[in-house]
């Protein structure tokens, strides 16, 4: 996984404020096109990519401030990859389609674990949908 933290963590660092605004105005479509990703290898990717999106929203609104920036970087770059229909592993290539989206999920959770687990507690979010095994 460290090859993984630092695939996120060098594209977080190519996120710009104008780069979340562009984002944001997308979300609402992407939330509707993540709930149709069909991915039984990873149960939890359409609930982690709702999360994150939610996440990152909540920031923007100032709904919740306390997200450090560096955390709202790395989800984004998650939602931008996780978007994307060519990346690493294509999304129609199964049984491995998503694998590369799920890792990179993860990793963004992983890595920001006790931010995202306030955030979840402040939201009344169950933090153990997201991350847990189903």
């Amino acid at each position: 996984m460290p090859e993984v933290a630092n695939f996120v963590w060098q594209g977080s660092k190519q996120i710009t404020a104008s780069l979340v605004e562009k984002v944001l105005r997308q979300l609402p479509l992407w939330k509707v096109e993540f709930t149709q990703i069909h991915a039984p290898r990873f149960p939890h990717l359409v609930d982690q990519l709702e999360f994150l999106a939610n996440a990152v929203e909540d920031f923007a609104e100032g709904v919740y401030k306390e997200l450090p920036y560096v955390a709202v970087a790395e989800a984004v770059f998650a939602l931008l990859y996780a978007h994307r229909k060519i990346d690493l592993i294509p999304d129609d290539l199964p049984p491995l389609a998503h694998a590369d989206d799920s890792s990179i999920v993860r990793a963004v959770l992983i890595h920001n674990e006790r931010a995202f687990e306030r955030y979840a507690a402040s939201q009344k979010f169950n933090w153990a949908r997201v991350t847990s095994a189903p």
